[in-house]
């Protein structure tokens, strides 16, 4: 057996000197609270505070990092559990002795921070140490020190925003609320399923919006009323942002004649691909209008080929890692809106990319520029060492710190949120300790940063 031993220094510079920098600074972050304004972790979990299960449930199966890697090299998801029953001890065991192909990985960092550090694993993930994990991890999590509330209190969470469709009546959170419990979880609007034409279910989803709002949701009028209603819901529910997962960041500006009649192609199933896309532009726009009268913040998260796998997904559904990225326009998609809102202070505009070419040519000038834009600075991805380096590189200069807004943990994985913070800790402070080393920065300034993007940003872009 290969011990595991996590080195006190990780993701810090080589150079001696440089390292020291960037270890003091990270000193002074390490234990700032958490803020989590956008995830996909399951709110039923704090709302019960039920077991999480076992290993293989808990750090495997929803986790698409891991099952694309798995799916690349050979492994049949339905081995995992994925679609299919399997016993988790041994889907666990398929992880173990696959674990090698994670090196050099994000989820390598993650999962092993994970083991040390929750469950005081001294010894590797191999084939060999399958059975002791399992074991270890299952039997931690029967006991109340590992229940879903007690982990958030022992991560030091302050804060974490879940995202649910227009559809969710958010029982769940309304649970939570109720429970008497002290954390705050809140939800994001993230409206799909009911603005994308082509998400599988469009037709039956605003016959559905129609009956939960009492809006005639085929009528355009209607149908936006019927947003507005449900932002407002979601918004009394602990709401702060909205979530935007278009194809590409287009956007437009119709008229209100020219929209309606876009409409009545959209609700009469009669529309081509550019229809699709015209109308999923108009409602970014008419999604920004919202947010500028209830406050809502709004992010969009446009470059993903999602589901590209065909086959995979005929089988499986949605989010089992064969989501793409492709190349993403912002300067000429984004204009119509930016016409309308980009010079309004009171709103704020969250932009996300898979296109890492966009940074330093397209999202750092205009978020350098206009007073609502901000850049989230990791998305899948880019939700990893080299790739928050290149971010800070090619935003910096142009767009500074303070119009990005902090770290994103956009993760399913609820036990790898704080690995995850630690490595954008670690990242920036390695950053800012370059500057300091180059003169291009003083301590005092790199520290006062250093907390900026840790956790001030976040909170405050967020409305948090």
């Amino acid at each position: 057996m290969q011990r595991l031993k996590l080195h006190a220094d990780r993701l810090f510079p080589a150079d001696p000197g440089v390292r020291r920098i960037a270890r003091e600074i990270y000193d002074e972050v390490c234990g700032l609270p958490i803020i989590s304004p956008h995830g996909h972790t399951d709110p039923a979990w704090f709302a019960t505070n039920a077991p999480f299960g076992n290993a293989a449930q808990l750090l495997l199966q929803p986790d698409h990092y891991l099952l694309r890697m798995l799916y690349s090299q050979g492994v049949r998801l339905e081995q995992l559990g994925i679609g299919a029953p399997a016993d988790p001890r041994e889907a666990w065991r398929i992880l173990a002795e696959n674990y090698a192909l994670f090196r050099g990985t994000p989820s390598r960092l993650w999962l092993d921070w994970v083991f040390a550090e929750v469950f005081g694993l001294d010894v590797r993930l191999e084939g060999e140490t399958a059975d002791l994990y399992y074991d270890r991890i299952t039997e931690a999590l029967e006991s109340d020190a590992f229940r879903p509330r007690a982990l958030f209190e022992r991560f030091g969470i302050e804060v974490i925003a879940t995202t649910e469709s227009p559809l969710d009546t958010l029982d769940q959170h309304r649970s939570i609320r109720e429970s008497g419990w002290r954390g705050r979880v809140v939800t994001a609007y993230r409206p799909d399923p009911v603005v994308d034409p082509e998400f599988e279910g469009f037709a039956a989803n605003l016959s559905a919006l129609s009956v939960l709002t009492g809006e005639n949701c085929h009528d355009w009028r209607g149908y936006l009323s019927a947003h507005r209603k449900r932002r407002a819901f979601f918004a009394a529910m602990g709401a702060t942002s909205s979530d935007h997962g278009h194809p590409t960041a287009r956007t437009a500006d119709l008229s209100s004649a020219e929209a309606e009649a876009l409409f009545g192609k959209i609700v009469a199933g009669d529309f081509s691909e550019g229809d699709a896309e015209l109308f999923r532009a108009q409602m970014l726009t008419e999604m920004a209008a919202m947010s500028q009268d209830d406050g809502l913040v709004m992010q969009i998260h446009p470059g993903s080929f999602r589901n590209h796998n065909a086959k995979l997904f005929a089988v499986h559904g949605r989010d089992k890692g064969a989501d793409i990225p492709t190349r993403t326009d912002y300067v000429a998609a984004l204009k119509p809106l930016l016409d309308r809102f980009g010079n309004e202070r009171d709103f704020t505009l969250i932009l996300f990319t898979l296109d890492e070419s966009a940074y330093s040519r397209e999202l750092a000038p205009l978020a350098g520029h206009y007073p609502c834009l901000r850049l989230g600075p990791a998305w899948w991805f880019h939700d990893s060492p080299e790739g928050m380096r290149r971010f800070r590189r090619m935003t910096t200069e142009t767009a500074g710190f303070y119009n990005t807004v902090g770290f994103n943990d956009d993760t399913r994985a609820f036990l790898s949120i704080p690995a995850r913070h630690d490595v954008a800790r670690r990242i920036d402070c390695g950053f800012l300790a370059e500057l300091v080393a180059e003169h291009r920065l003083e301590l005092d300034e790199a520290h006062e940063v250093a907390r900026a993007l840790s956790y001030d940003l976040a909170k405050a872009a967020y409305r948090l």
